[in-house]
């Protein structure tokens, strides 16, 4: 079975595979961790535009995990999901 995660936005579980995690690196700043598997607190978001445009309206990332996440996130997730899309 799958591992399900949340997505931060919808708030619907979903396949981990599924989701792109995002993370606190030990500076403090926020990275998009596309394998998954790096160390530190993360938070799930789904592909749907719809989720990305609320994550970013309300800043849902930053709620999730703690940190002021930087506008550049919101950017390089839309552009990986664009790519990817």
């Amino acid at each position: 079975m799958t591992p399900q995660r949340m997505c931060v936005a919808c708030r619907q579980m979903k396949d981990k595979r599924e989701l792109v995690r995002c993370r606190v690196t030990p500076e403090n700043t926020v990275e998009i961790d596309l394998t998954g598997k790096k160390s530190g607190r993360g938070a799930y978001i789904c592909s749907s535009p719809e989720c990305h445009k609320k994550a970013r309206k309300a800043d849902l990332l930053s709620k999730a995990l703690g940190v002021k996440v930087a506008p550049e996130v919101y950017d390089a997730l839309d552009a990986a999901f664009e790519n990817n899309g």
